[in-house]
């Protein structure tokens, strides 16, 4: 089926293959692509787009506009970059097809003609399995035709792995496009097809697929959102990530040369635990991974080794991403100036729902579904846990969700009069009159894979891809070795409260209304601390205000680090939630103020 696009690419053994990562979410900067460009080897580029959130916004596009759902910056990135990439061989990798593969594919082939260009372009589609809804699961495998009160459904897409991907490539693709794909399928698809890997190498498919979780958010790895902000150098030309993968899955990460950020052991670390459940068991399509025996090791000025991860094989199910509209909300914010602002704020909010509850009820309508009352710059996401704050400056947001968009009007238009009816210093309609927009809720299901046909088209080949048999689930994973440390003194004599930020670092994530929590010992003597204090009880404890499920720790020994799962945490999450923070990015930077108790011996 190799159509020979190009004599100069014909395959050959290549001893390492430079991957990197010029976009980590639909917006991401344009900046990437001549950074990488500017690399001494590079091979591919890969391009992240679709995030669970992002899935909804397409949806909304695509109602709007049937010719959209795809990531439309995919297209604006590439044009004054494409001829040359295509004059240096370096193939391209995006699921930035999203709802829509082939417009995305069109919209390049335009702009590529008028350049005089003709880029072999591959789509992978089959994802969209809103027609298969009947066939829906839930975690334990039950099956739910009615979607479990999920609501209307707009779009289903079951996360595809990295197998349609080996094929396109097979067929000489320069540019291959995806529908929902596994994030770190694309870095996962380049290695299996330039070191003919078998899809039973589970050990390498999962060195390879943590390759690409490290890079799939773009410069997260590479100094972006690390703890120490501080000393990550020149935020403004932040290196994009650059992996070099060898045939044995073990790899080196870097960025290219001149760029600022930084890659070191606590940089990566915390990308490594971004976005994971139980670090024994991160489920992709194509493999299992078992993440707790990694180890990160720096081996020379932005560069690190990384190494440790097994695998064994998938299960025999795709995880799904489904939309469904569940009525609208509204976000307005206004700025509160002056003496005892937090009050004045706090009343203020409380008149404006209470005048427009009022007016709910005469016009013969229910009460809003939810709403939320935030004080920005008052500490509100902390809780119980905020500082004495007397600040004479806060933003007021109100936020709220109806089941009619008219139930929001009221709303949406008596917010102005607090800025004349209400209190002194009030600045109404701060960054002009809010919108009222379509909750787009998002769950996850699971479906068979053999449920699910996946097609490929590339020049004259369209054909359904046969995507391998899993065959036996392969040997399980021994238990969790038991870390080799002495106890930390726990005497109140030698014990010093000290905040967590001083002993680690930490990043947090959002999957669905999940979020959680890594946490990295600054060095191997805050290990067993962090073991002993930092327990699931006193998180979930920290996080009462926020978080309705329970906490759930994993530890990862090779990282010195553990994981944190704090269920139902993010009030709906994603664009569900009517929190200023749907996405628990700010979680991590909340628990490393938790005083906890250290032997001041260890201290550094």
């Amino acid at each position: 089926m190799n159509a020979n696009h190009d004599e100069s690419r014909a395959r050959r053994p290549k001893e390492t293959v430079h991957v990197g990562c010029a976009s980590g979410f639909w917006g991401d900067s344009q900046i990437a692509i001549p950074q990488l460009l500017t690399a001494e080897k590079l091979d591919y580029i890969v391009f992240d787009y679709l995030a669970e959130t992002t899935m909804s916004i397409l949806q909304r596009a695509r109602m709007r506009n049937p010719e959209l759902g795809y990531a439309t910056d995919f297209v604006s990135v590439l044009r004054p970059h494409l001829k040359t990439l295509l004059e240096r061989g370096v193939r391209l990798v995006s699921n930035a097809g999203g709802l829509n593969p082939q417009a995305c594919r069109d919209a390049i082939l335009a702009f590529a003609r008028e350049q005089g260009l003709s880029p072999r372009i591959a789509v992978v589609t089959g994802d969209d399995v809103a027609e298969l809804h009947a066939e829906f699961t839930d975690a334990q495998g039950c099956r739910l035709p009615d979607l479990n009160g999920f609501g209307p459904l707009l779009s289903a897409n079951a996360y595809l792995g990295a197998y349609p991907i080996v094929q396109a490539l097979a067929l000489d693709a320069d540019i291959v496009i995806t529908g929902r794909a596994v994030d770190s399928a694309c870095a996962l698809a380049v290695a299996i097809h330039e070191f003919d890997w078998v899809f039973s190498d589970y050990d390498r498919l999962a060195q390879a697929s943590l390759a690409g979780h490290l890079i799939e958010c773009g410069p997260q790895a590479t100094g972006g959102l690390f703890t120490d902000w501080e000393t990550v150098p020149d935020w403004a030309n932040i290196g994009y990530p650059i992996v070099v993968l060898g045939p044995d899955g073990g790899f080196d990460l870097t960025k290219p040369p001149g760029t600022g950020g930084l890659v070191n052991r606590a940089t990566v670390a915390e990308q490594l635990l971004y976005e994971i459940g139980d670090p024994a068991a991160y489920e992709l399509p194509d493999v299992v991974c078992d993440l707790r025996q990694v180890s990160i090791r720096e081996t020379g000025p932005d560069r690190v080794r990384v190494e440790g991860a097994r695998g064994r094989a998938p299960s025999t199910r795709y995880k799904i991403t489904a939309t469904g509209h569940a009525g609208y909300q509204i976000g307005i914010m206004m700025a509160i100036r002056g003496q005892r602002a937090r009050a004045k704020a706090l009343r203020t909010a409380e008149e404006l729902l209470r005048r427009t509850r009022k007016l709910l009820a005469l016009n013969g309508l229910p009460d809003y579904t939810s709403t939320v009352v935030e004080l920005l710059g008052a500490e509100a996401m902390y809780g119980g846990n905020a500082r004495e704050n007397d600040s004479r400056e806060v933003i007021l947001r109100i936020a709220a969700s109806h089941a009619e968009r008219k139930g929001l009007e009221f709303l949406q238009k008596e917010s102005a009069s607090a800025g004349t009816s209400m209190g002194p210093g009030t600045r109404s309609h701060f960054g002009g009159r809010s919108d009222i927009q379509a909750i787009i809720k998002t769950g996850s299901f699971y479906i068979a894979k053999q449920c699910v046909p996946v097609w490929l088209d590339c020049g004259d080949v369209h054909a359904e891809v046969i995507v391998p048999e899993n065959g036996e689930e392969g040997p399980s994973f021994p238990p969790a070795a038991q870390q080799a440390c002495a106890s930390a003194p726990a005497s109140p004599d030698g014990a010093l409260r000290v905040p967590l930020a001083r002993l680690a670092y930490a990043r947090s994530g959002d999957k669905g209304d999940d979020s959680n929590i890594g946490v990295i010992a600054r060095s191997e003597a805050y290990w067993p601390v962090l073991l002993r204090e930092l327990t699931a009880e006193r998180v979930r404890e920290y996080f009462s205000h926020l978080v309705q499920g329970d906490v759930s720790r994993f530890e990862l020994p090779g990282t010195g680090a553990v994981n944190f799962v704090l269920r139902r945490a993010l009030g709906g999450g994603g664009s569900s939630s009517l929190r200023s923070d749907p996405l628990g990015k700010s979680y991590a930077q909340m628990l490393l103020d938790l005083e906890i108790p250290c032997p001041g011996e260890i201290l550094q």
